[in-house]
């Protein structure tokens, strides 16, 4: 067989989809373990949601649908964002997609030319890094500082002729840090200064503790050079319906709607009718999982400190990053193996000596998790 493509095969598997792959796979044998690896809601999907899917389907929306999504779920995200996040927004400017990792990796293929850099805060997000790799750009990590994990002065240094995107990602997976405004107004300048294209991840927008959302794009002048991302995966625990979207500038969106067009084509017909009641409907259901995350959060952060393990602080998200001050994936292997507890290593977020905890898990499953846990360090 000829070589298979060089491009791919340089790019690592993702690792939190790996660990929980491994998880999973101990349990078909009938290990007992707990995983606390991925970052996916437990709830189910409210039922509004899914009856209005189920409505759908019964309608007969089971055909093709324009590509950018079909117009009513275009103009609840533009009333959304608009409303919400205070970014300018007409549907012309939304493409819905097939989950939010693909609007990031439509958003580097149409920004990106070979050999552009993009900057990457750390620590980041698994996919960040491939999704660059594959639109044929060049990631440059830059650290963040402090116990909250904020820009400083390291990323101006990083910018030169070759950068075109910087990354942000807040609240950020993995370590639930909320970017301050001072810091958004930081990366905004440097935007607007060297003329860089930002792509700011607002996933998590909606799980927020004690903290204020703000979005880049809606700082003055960045409207036309800014790429939200969102979707519905984990404010409306609708992971399995991959659905998200982007808001973004028309000539970067046109060419988001030109690469769909020719790879996935466009988000399940169904699927958005189901998109369209979440964004309409009541947000109670939004507002009770995010009290249960916040008593999920108390009760995890509590009990690793009690074992002497510290976290960052978590603001958001439903993640704790634990500051293991060591090698993460021989911690991460000790704490699979023998107290069968599944997290991922930090080194997968370029953040090697620490460790994600997913507390996306019942109460009880966090409290046995804490407790083995706990017995490693006894």
């Amino acid at each position: 067989m000829r070589p298979l493509s060089e491009k791919i095969g340089n790019i690592a598997p993702s690792a939190t989809l790996s660990i929980a792959t491994q998880a999973k796979a101990m349990q078909a044998k009938g290990i007992d373990v707990i995983s606390l690896s991925i970052g996916e809601p437990d709830f189910d999907t409210p039922k509004h949601i899914t009856e209005a899917a189920i409505t759908a389907l019964r309608d007969g929306k089971t055909h093709y649908a324009p590509g950018r999504g079909i117009p009513e779920l275009l103009s609840a995200i533009s009333e959304k964002v608009t409303r919400e996040n205070n970014i300018p927004c007409d549907p012309n400017q939304v493409i819905v997609t097939c989950g939010a990792k693909s609007a990031i990796h439509e958003s580097c293929e149409a920004v990106l030319t070979a050999g552009d850099e993009a900057i990457i805060l750390d620590p980041s997000w698994v996919s960040y890094e491939p999704c660059v790799q594959i639109a044929g750009g060049k990631p440059v990590h830059v650290p963040l500082s402090g116990a909250n994990f904020q820009p400083d002065d390291k990323l101006a240094e990083a910018i030169n002729k070759k950068t075109r995107m910087i990354i942000i990602n807040s609240p950020s997976n993995p370590s639930g840090s909320v970017l301050e405004k001072e810091s958004l107004k930081m990366i905004a300048d440097l935007c607007i200064d060297h003329d860089l294209i930002a792509l700011s991840d607002e996933i998590y927008e909606k799980l927020i503790y004690g903290k204020i959302h703000h979005s880049l794009g809606a700082f003055p002048d960045m409207a036309d050079r800014t790429i939200t991302i969102n979707g519905f995966s984990k404010a409306y625990a609708m992971t399995g319906w991959r659905l998200g979207y982007a808001v973004a500038p028309e000539p970067i969106l046109k060419l988001m709607d030109t690469f769909q067009q020719h790879t996935t084509s466009q988000a399940t017909t169904f699927a958005m009718y189901g998109a369209v009641a979440a964004l309409n409907g009541s947000q109670d259901c939004v507002t009770e999982m995010r009290d249960e995350f916040e008593r999920r959060k108390n009760k995890v952060i509590s009990g690793l400190s009690k074992i002497g393990l510290q976290t960052s602080p978590p603001d958001g998200a439903f993640y704790a990053f634990i500051n293991v001050q060591g090698d993460d994936m021989k911690v991460t292997s000790e704490w699979l193996e023998k107290g069968r507890v599944a997290v991922t290593p930090g080194f997968a977020f370029n953040s090697p000596g620490w460790v994600r905890m997913s507390y996306a898990a019942s109460q009880e499953q966090l409290d046995e998790a804490i407790e083995r846990i706990s017995l490693l360090y006894t």
